[in-house]
């Protein structure tokens, strides 16, 4: 069976959920794999067939999202061309991560796909939402990538076809501990912000990941990083604590490992702020301003460091759920 599967680089978390996705669907066919938009810098892990310049994110300084750099990066002939260009007809099986370049050839040429991923469990009215829904949001979620069928990841199964999040094997195979720093991944906000928020802790390290530094440098206790797969994950391992965006795959990691967590969602995102409402059900610290970031973090490493949730199962979770779909829904 030849499979295609369609992923989007708007950020890390998608392109690690593949590579811990990919062998497993490998075992139902040949695989080729579709890649758009550009901001993730973990790339490179993907066996890449077919690129598609897609629709990148970009950010204000401030943490929000920067409109007018995404509009001017935005090229609709371009998409036109990619979606026209794709040929999905050729495929036994096509599936897609929130990727509307891959969606929307499949909807013009009336092929079935299958959507897999975070954003499917938005088609859940009890998957979490914030107290103001906004209905801009809620289209996005639901029609910018549309399939024919639903795999939803989250938190926690609140729907049959919703399974837990998919874990890394290298986190899941690795020995966890806490050597005492603080591990920090919020790609909305500058290297300036970063450090007027954390220059003040001085009884620890932070190791900062961030894409907007070329190198490793440090400044006191602070230590930023360019994001990387497999130092991120270490950092993880043994930090005592995770401040992140409002992301899944960080967060989920974070839960796993039974580290203390706070989440900033990225303004003006939506799924952010749903992923946020569905932490903050489960006791996880959601700011919403950086700034507030001092007394916050104190009070939260005072803290038991968090219970660790079992989500190492996920992986036959999803195998199952494959061969369901492949039993009763036929995709060619």
């Amino acid at each position: 069976m030849k499979i295609l599967y369609a992923v989007q680089a708007t950020g890390n978390g998608h392109i690690a959920r593949a590579v811990e996705l990919i062998p497993l669907l490998q075992t139902f066919g040949q695989v080729d794999i579709l890649l758009s938009g550009s901001n993730s810098q973990l790339n490179g892990l993907l066996p890449v067939t077919y690129r598609s310049k897609g629709i990148s994110l970009f950010y204000e300084k401030g943490g929000g999202l920067d409109y007018l750099r995404i509009i001017q990066s935005f090229s609709p002939f371009q998409i036109w061309r990619d979606i026209q260009q794709v040929p999905v007809e050729k495929y036994d099986w096509v599936l897609h991560d929130f990727e509307p370049v891959c969606a929307l050839a499949c909807r013009l040429k009336k092929v079935p796909c299958l959507g897999m991923g975070h954003q499917a469990s938005f088609h859940s009215k009890l998957a979490p939402r914030p107290t103001k829904r906004e209905f801009l949001g809620e289209s996005i979620l639901k029609k910018y990538a549309p399939a024919s069928k639903y795999i939803g990841f989250h938190f926690n199964s609140y729907e049959s076809w919703i399974i837990p999040p998919i874990i890394k094997q290298d986190l899941i195979q690795a020995t966890s501990s806490n050597l005492g720093h603080i591990t920090v991944y919020l790609p909305q906000f500058g290297v300036e912000e970063l450090k007027k928020a954390f220059y003040w802790i001085r009884d620890r390290k932070v190791e900062i990941f961030t894409p907007h530094v070329k190198e490793v440098f440090e400044i006191n206790n602070l230590k930023f990083i360019p994001p990387s797969h497999i130092g991120f994950t270490q950092s993880m391992l043994h930090a005592c604590t995770i401040i992140t965006a409002g992301g899944f795959e960080t967060p989920a990691e974070a839960l796993y490992l039974g580290k203390r967590l706070m989440v900033i969602p990225i303004k003006g995102q939506y799924e952010q702020a749903c992923n946020a409402a569905a932490l903050k059900e489960m006791g996880v610290p959601v700011l919403h301003h950086i700034d507030n970031i001092q007394k916050e973090l104190f009070f939260l490493q005072q803290q038991e460091p968090a219970r660790r949730l079992d989500y190492a199962n996920s992986l036959n979770l999803l195998r199952k759920q494959l061969e369901w779909h492949c039993t009763n829904w036929s995709f060619s």
